[in-house]
């Protein structure tokens, strides 16, 4: 793998995790919000090889030449979806977005999930930033060595 495509790597990973930062903030935001329906982003990986044709590309790189292939790949947002789970449903007949019967639905965000979740996006933001500070350090390093 190249430097360039080490820092595309961590590129699309910032992009990605602080996707999955900005849902998590607006799910928290509105975990009180009547109706409101939790958000979920779908992380895909954007390599389309099959586990087998990897192992079949290394299994040739490495007998057939002696040296160990890679695969390039990375990761995106596919979209967004809605958690099927339904809120609690609480008896305020004076409320407006009541229904006939009186009854609204809350919301279905759980404030522990969406906070680990939050967590955890940081953690992989953050090491997507490493993966483009090394690469930096790497290019630095290599145009100081003709120099």
């Amino acid at each position: 793998m190249g430097i360039f495509s080490a820092m595309n790597t961590g590129c699309d990973g910032l992009k990605v995790h602080g996707a999955r930062l900005d849902i998590s903030s607006k799910n928290i935001a509105n975990v009180d919000t009547p109706n409101y329906t939790r958000k979920i982003p779908l992380v895909v990986s954007t390599d389309r090889s099959s586990f087998l044709s990897v192992m079949n590309q290394m299994k040739e790189a490495a007998f057939g030449t002696g040296a160990a292939s890679y695969t390039t790949g990375s990761v995106a947002v596919a979209g967004v979806v809605e958690d099927p789970t339904l809120g609690e449903k609480l008896y305020k007949p004076g409320h407006p977005d009541a229904d006939e019967n009186g009854y609204i639905r809350t919301s279905n965000v759980d404030p522990l999930v969406e906070i680990t979740d939050a967590i955890m996006a940081q953690r992989a933001y953050e090491a997507s930033l490493a993966i483009i500070t090394m690469s930096k350090s790497m290019a630095e390093r290599a145009a100081s060595i003709g120099s």
